[in-house]
């Protein structure tokens, strides 16, 4: 009888403890929108276009490029006809590597337009992300999730949303920083 009162006894006091513990460690589960933040972050819209100027710059280096090979290509078909074979072979191998160049060229700026653009991306995730942990730290949440439409959270209460308190947060944050 001993055995089975100090059995329950216990029983009773782990559930207390958890219970308590449960209880008071239990935080109101919450998420923010990445897609809405990035959308509407401040940050975001003057880094893509500095993102956009730099990548319409390269562009246009390659155009140029590309216009001023076609203008020899022309001038070639045109003359050709007047041409020695020696003179033929010589532009034609003139005008081919140049071909080659021009398009390492373009596949160089393509790679340094994705670089750009990712680290566009990265600046300003990295502040919206530096952001909701000093918000999530603030206001006391263990976890703030973050919906990206992808699937990661199918359904959750509008009150369980930060989104809009955070993009607010974050704006401010980031206009008071560029009035300094």
């Amino acid at each position: 009888m001993n055995k089975i009162t100090l059995s329950l006894a216990s029983l009773a006091i782990i559930i207390s403890i958890g219970s308590f513990l449960l209880l008071n460690s239990s935080k109101e589960l919450v998420y923010v929108d990445i897609n809405k933040l990035m959308d509407g972050y401040k940050r975001t819209a003057i880094e893509m276009s500095k993102f956009d100027e730099k990548a319409k710059t390269m562009k246009s280096n390659v155009d140029s490029l590309v216009m001023n090979w076609q203008t020899e290509l022309k001038a070639y078909e045109k003359n050709r006809s007047t041409m020695s074979p020696k003179e033929l072979e010589l532009t034609q191998e003139i005008l081919s590597n140049k071909q080659m160049q021009i398009n390492n060229y373009q596949q160089n700026i393509e790679k340094q337009i994705q670089d750009e653009d990712q680290k566009a991306t990265k600046t300003v995730i990295n502040d919206i992300n530096e952001y909701i942990k000093e918000y999530g730290k603030k206001h006391g949440y263990t976890i703030i999730f973050g919906a990206s439409g992808s699937g990661n959270i199918m359904y959750a209460e509008e009150s369980s949303d930060l989104t809009a308190k955070v993009l607010e947060g974050l704006n401010k944050e980031f206009l008071n920083s560029k009035t300094k």
